[in-house]
């Protein structure tokens, strides 16, 4: 069976109930979620061993979001457990026209404070087949950017396959240094890469051509040249793949997206996704989709199909993780996607 490792920071979630705004909330949902953690609950509810790899506090709360993460079958032996705080963030569910809001409190946080060769990466490494990171991770601190500096160096001497989310977060990139100065040397080294309209603009400044993402209508094929471009500025690039979300409202959004070869440009079908449950994960649960698909061996277009329909669905499931299964997904990707009740 194949072993992943994924490396990053999962927080505690803080969601005030039945889409309430901050300023009434008197209680909070708690549960537990990050970006390169989300893929990893993705990638373990399809088979794969998963390892995932952080630091958490060494106290109650730390043991939870451990707890939270090994349920779902995920290998917490190579968490750290070090620091004094496990990070946070508050979300405001949108609804209709009112869009969703994120406030961080994770300063400081066990991850955060990081330092170089705190992770043995060629114990983390032994064995594995592919290693999955975000570029959420090294926004977070200059530790967490040197350490992931690290893990990436020594995958690729290990011969480890490596997939990239690039998903910039700008509220996270300041601790001195640009995107572009610290991910330049982080994206080399990756085999395939997984982007939105905005990611590969804000980090390495490509744009797409003939795209008017305000207009909030996104032209597939004007893509390929962002493609293009990510692929010659990092010739260890196989393939990439850019996620198409059109937000007709906080509550509905049409969804899609397109892989690239370096020769094909491939679509996958749009859905119409309307009365989302929860959208936050959307992006990772395309990466875990398109992660397993590729390890599987699917063909490009069979592989995008997956990854679309997977994040599909999380639409549909609350919380960070995506809880589907191999079966959900491909029934949704080769049918009609209706809903119906399974007898």
């Amino acid at each position: 069976m194949p072993t992943v490792v994924t490396y990053g920071e999962i927080m505690l979630r803080l969601a005030p109930p039945e889409f309430q705004r901050f300023v009434q909330a008197r209680s909070f949902d708690v549960i537990y979620g990050g970006g390169e953690a989300n893929v990893a609950v993705s990638l373990a509810n399809y088979g794969l061993d998963v390892r995932f790899v952080t630091a958490l506090p060494p106290h109650d709360i730390g043991d939870a979001c451990e707890n939270y993460l090994r349920q779902y079958g995920v290998d917490t032996s190579y968490i750290l457990r070090q620091g004094d705080r496990l990070g946070i963030y508050f979300l405001e569910m949108g609804a209709v026209q009112r869009g969703s809001k994120v406030i961080y409190d994770r300063a400081n946080s066990a991850l955060a404070d990081i330092e170089p060769g705190d992770v043995d990466w060629e114990k983390v490494f032994d064995g594995a087949d592919w290693f999955h990171w975000t570029g959420i991770t090294p926004a977070i601190s200059e530790g967490t950017a040197t350490v992931l500096q690290e893990a990436v160096e020594a995958a690729s001497e290990l011969g480890v396959t490596m997939s990239c989310d690039l998903n910039y977060r700008s509220k996270l990139w300041n601790w001195g240094k640009q995107p572009h100065e610290v991910m330049e040397g982080l994206v080399e080294h990756v085999d395939y890469a997984i982007g939105n309209e905005e990611d590969a603009d804000k980090v390495f400044g490509i744009k797409p051509e003939g795209v008017d993402v305000e207009a909030g209508e996104l032209d597939a094929a004007a893509y390929e040249s962002v493609c293009s471009q990510l692929m010659e500025r990092f010739p260890k690039m196989k393939k990439c793949a850019i996620t198409l979300r059109t937000s007709v409202s906080a509550s509905h959004n049409r969804w899609s997206g397109v892989l690239y070869d370096g020769e094909t440009l491939y679509q996958a079908k749009e859905y119409d996704i309307t009365h989302i449950v929860d959208r936050v994960g959307g992006g990772d649960s395309f990466c875990g989709g398109l992660c397993y698909a590729l390890i599987s061996g699917m063909e490009d277009q069979e592989a995008l199909e997956f990854a679309v329909a997977a994040s599909c669905l999380k639409h549909t499931v609350y919380g960070d993780f995506n809880l589907v299964s191999v079966d959900e997904v491909e029934k949704l990707a080769g049918g009609p996607g209706t809903g119906r009740v399974q007898r």
